[in-house]
């Protein structure tokens, strides 16, 4: 009997050749998703994004932006099919140690007020809520939700 061990997940630098399964992951996870474009136009900007892979596989991705020295983490998804595994810490973890390595001070974030469940991964993770902005995010039919702002601190060594 022989058994099939799937490859360790990796991270690497976004790709545009992965932008479908990113688009499709993104679809999945977000009412409102991101378009081709809105990555497109991030990865010619240059701003900080990575994947999260197993073999062919996309398990999540984030894209940041650094500002001075703060980093604004403008996205982050994880797929339906591998929540709940770590992949979130992983990718926070990760965008953590660059933004420490671009000698930022602070990481920025804003989150929808019903989305508890990533709320709580942030609030985990060190982040704390530091404000809101009212009718901010699209919900449907005109609505609009509050985002909560959300910062944490990098000062010192990683933990």
């Amino acid at each position: 009997m022989s058994s099939t061990l799937s490859p360790a997940p990796l991270l690497i630098p976004l790709q545009p050749e992965w932008l479908d399964r990113v688009v499709a992951v993104e679809a999945a996870a977000y009412t409102h998703p991101w378009t081709p474009g809105n990555f497109r136009d991030a990865l010619a900007s240059g701003y900080q994004a990575q994947m999260l892979v197993q073999g062919d596989r996309l398990l999540g991705y984030y894209v940041a932006m650094q500002v001075l020295d703060e980093v604004h983490l403008l996205n982050i998804a994880v797929a339906p099919d591998a929540q709940g595994q770590g992949c979130a810490r992983l990718l926070l973890e990760t965008l953590d140690h660059w933004s420490r390595l671009q000698s930022a001070k602070w990481l920025w974030l804003e989150v929808r007020a019903s989305n508890t469940r990533a709320r709580a991964i942030y609030e985990r993770h060190g982040y704390r809520q530091v404000g809101e902005r009212k009718r901010y995010y699209p919900v449907h039919h005109g609505e609009r939700e509050t985002a909560i702002i959300m910062s944490m601190p990098l000062y010192g060594p990683e933990p």
